[in-house]
């Protein structure tokens, strides 16, 4: 056969000889399989069954962003809606040296404290050795800085400094100074209220907030699943004072000029609203910064206005003359012999200046501030009736207002009273008892109002937006009746024409007042020389409105009297009230008094 024609060879099949498997050998590889399936379904079974709550509390912790409430407060504003108190974001700039790192630098490159505290330095306004002083050589966890506003703030963050973290918080801020201190009071650095409004309605100042809890998904989207309801709401509520910010600022000049000038301890400017108990003003020197309130001596976050007690004197002459009318032991035509000087119970009474008047009327007694004809003008009032009138007026009862920390007067006991000569006679020209400025302006108002005991406050309520309250309607228990202040006030009127109060006159104005000076006790005990001033005014007298009260304690020199200390304050301050009320003119400015 031709070799081109030849076929190749078949190759050799290699045969393959399978040895069975053993079939013990096959049992055995049955059982693991089936013993691992029966593992995989009890540790599923354990876990779906046995673990499911606690693996799934797991993941909801790990799927979970809580944020807990920055405890914000709400806004405090006047009567016309200016800030008074609000909360700012701030924040608190943390340290962790191990992480120090530009923007641009290897990640394992750790820069020095010495660099960023270069670049903090201007940002901060702290010297880079101080800076690097408080970094020293703590690893983490170092507070640099508080306080931060928002704009430096975001200063910081541009220089993209890793190793730096700003915490936000909310930080009290009180715009207008120390205008409204002393009854706004503040927050210390813990946020804890110390004193005033701040302290008093705490709760109400506390803005609604709720501990939130979102869901999130692998890929960060929130499920909205698990939120309760309301869990975003934010009120936006402020509490609104009644004060009047120009006013406050108006009255507290013109009384810390005075308080300087006389060189007092301290003052008191109220001015309140007869016919509702609204103060407009509430001013009182010295005063402090809430918002530095740790640079001032703690004595001064207190009101003495509210909470001080004091012999009013004078000035509560013509609430004497009007209980004494009510009670009909005096008419309002009627007169009283003033001789200067008498003797009751063995206990001598003077005039101020030791001098008799003579024969006069009501509306000169209290021109003339004559002690002597109080006395006989009171006489024939029983002592029993008389003290129950002080007690009605509550004298020693605390008042019903919103201003924290008011305190009750002190009245001697009725058993003392009725029976001592003494304690009627010197209660009927403003001694021998004790109230606050606060009291003294109630009472006058109910002088002013037609005999109505209205409550003193300084808060209208909370108010949404820019939503705002209006005056409150008029209101009190009524006491006296409406002719009988008419008639006091009618004299008070010519105190300020021809009497004591003659520096309040304003053209074409009528107003009614009385003036005080009055010795100052201290633990039953007179201080020789020591004076407290006042000054009471209620405008206009044809249709009052407001009450205004000046008291100042203790001014120097012996020509410190209420007309002389007090008045000029009141007269500044009702200048400018009948601007900002735009209370017309009752007669013509050149007309003779009546």
């Amino acid at each position: 056969m031709d070799e081109r024609t030849r076929r190749p060879a078949r190759p050799r099949q290699r045969v393959i000889h399978l040895e069975p498997v053993p079939a013990g050998r096959m049992r055995i590889v049955y059982a693991l399989l089936c013993l691992g399936l029966i593992g995989l379904g009890g540790r599923m079974a354990w876990l779906q069954v046995v673990q499911s709550r606690d693996l799934e509390a797991r993941a909801r912790s790990l799927q979970t962003q809580r944020t807990d409430p920055l405890g914000t407060r709400r806004p405090i504003v006047d009567r016309s809606g200016r800030l008074v108190a609000l909360d700012e974001e701030r924040f608190r700039l943390w340290a962790h040296p191990r992480y120090f790192n530009f923007p641009g630098d290897d990640p394992q490159r750790v820069r020095p404290p010495l660099e960023v505290a270069r670049r903090l330095s201007g940002l901060l306004a702290v010297p880079m050795a101080e800076l690097v002083k408080r970094i020293g050589d703590r690893p983490s966890g170092i507070r640099l800085a508080e306080g931060i506003d928002p704009e430096t703030a975001s200063e910081i963050r541009r220089l993209g400094i890793s190793g730096l973290d700003l915490e936000a918080y909310p930080y009290r801020v009180y715009p207008q100074g120390d205008l409204f201190a002393n009854v706004v009071g503040f927050l210390n650095l813990e946020r804890v209220p110390q004193a005033g409004l701040e302290q008093s309605r705490d709760e109400d100042l506390r803005r609604h907030e709720q501990s939130r809890s979102l869901r999130r998904g692998a890929d960060g989207t929130p499920l909205p699943d698990s939120l309760s309801p309301g869990v975003f709401f934010g009120d936006d509520l402020r509490l609104q004072l009644t004060l009047d910010a120009r006013l406050q600022e108006l009255a507290a000049k013109a009384l810390t000029a005075q308080v300087k000038k006389w060189k007092a301890r301290k003052g008191v400017a109220i001015v309140m609203d007869v016919r509702n108990g609204e103060l407009l003003a509430l001013a009182s020197t010295p005063t402090y910064n809430p918002n530095r309130y740790w640079s001032f001596p703690a004595a001064r976050f207190r009101e003495w206005s509210v909470q001080d007690l004091y012999e009013p004197g004078s000035t509560f002459k013509p609430i004497n003359l009007a209980i004494a009318l009510q009670e009909g032991v005096i008419q309002a035509n009627g007169r009283v012999n003033d001789t200067g000087q008498l003797q009751v119970g063995g206990w001598p009474i003077f005039n101020h200046d030791r001098q008799g008047n003579g024969v006069i009327d009501f509306p000169t007694v209290l021109q003339v501030s004559s002690n002597v004809g109080m006395v006989q003008a009171m006489r024939n009032l029983k002592p029993s009736v008389y003290w129950d009138w002080l007690y009605r007026l509550g004298i020693e009862t605390r008042p019903d207002t919103d201003l924290p920390g008011a305190q009750a007067g002190q009245l001697k006991a009725k058993e003392l009273f009725t029976t001592q000569p003494i304690e009627p006679a010197t209660a009927a020209f403003g001694q021998g008892f004790a109230l606050t400025p606060l009291k003294l302006t109630q009472l006058h108002a109910l002088l002013a109002n037609g005999g109505r005991l209205v409550s003193p406050h300084i808060t209208r309520g909370l108010r949404a937006g820019d939503a705002l309250a209006s005056s409150g309607r008029s209101s009190g228990q009524q006491l006296l009746r409406p002719e009988v202040t008419r008639t006091v006030m009618a004299w008070m009127e010519s105190v300020v024409d021809k009497g004591s109060g003659k520096g309040a006159k304003t053209p074409g104005y009528r107003i009614g007042g009385k003036t005080g000076t009055a010795q100052k006790a201290h633990n039953g005990v007179y201080i020789p020389g020591a004076r407290i001033c006042s000054f009471v005014a209620t405008l206009p007298v044809n249709d009052p409105r407001f009450v205004v009260v000046v008291v100042v304690d203790e001014p120097q020199g012996d020509n410190a009297y209420g007309s002389t200390v007090a008045v000029p304050v009141a007269k500044q301050i009702i200048d400018g009230l009948l601007v900002l009320e735009q209370i017309p003119p009752q007669v013509a400015v050149n007309a003779a008094p009546e």
